[in-house]
């Protein structure tokens, strides 16, 4: 019933195309996710040292890839997440943990990100690592991401990427990818539904 649940939202994600373009005009494109990837563990860092994913077995987790200077995907995806968390009785927020990867580790400093996820949520935190350790996370969810350039902008460059949130159950298995702007009810009700 998960692997239906994951295949159908997988389907769902494919038909809106979830990358985010934070450039309208921008033609370049990163491929979508094209089948169900395996998800797993992975190591990378917080302002509070090494965050390891396996540590965090018997807690939901909620599954971010982005960046701090996103002008709209994340704070919306981020937004929605935390509409879903706010609904949460105190008892099931223990058991629940928003994790926010950055994919711009040259920008987002562990200041940055700690500022960044507690204006949504205390239930999250902001990690990132070297380029490399990134990939490897990314890799395992099948997130998509590359920089472009911005011409005569102060920030150089924003960071197109792929805009799911994915729902690892407490077991550390991957069971739900929510394609950008899922109601947070729906997220809300598959997080009770793994907690059960």
């Amino acid at each position: 019933m998960f692997h239906k649940t994951l295949v159908l939202l997988l389907g769902l994600l494919l038909s809106l195309g979830a990358i985010a373009e934070d450039q309208p005009a921008q033609k370049d494109t990163v491929p979508g996710i094209t089948e169900a990837p395996p998800g797993g563990d992975f190591t990378l860092h917080s302002s509070k040292g090494p965050f390891s994913l396996k540590e965090h077995r018997g807690k939901v987790v909620l599954l971010y890839f982005g960046y701090t200077k996103c002008p709209d995907i994340c704070p919306t995806s981020l937004s929605f997440m935390t509409q879903a968390l706010n609904e949460l009785d105190d008892h099931e927020l223990k058991k629940v943990l928003g994790v926010f990867v950055s994919v711009d580790p040259t920008r987002d400093t562990f200041e940055l990100l700690d500022e960044y996820v507690v204006y949504f949520h205390p239930n999250l935190i902001g990690v990132t690592g070297s380029e490399q350790e990134i990939a490897e996370a990314a890799k395992l969810y099948g997130a998509q991401y590359y920089e472009v350039e911005l011409k005569g902008s102060a920030f150089g460059y924003s960071v197109n990427h792929s805009a799911v949130i994915y729902l690892i159950a407490p077991d550390g298995e991957l069971r739900f990818i929510f394609p950008h702007a899922t109601p947070p009810s729906v997220i809300l009700e598959a997080i009770r539904h793994v907690l059960k």
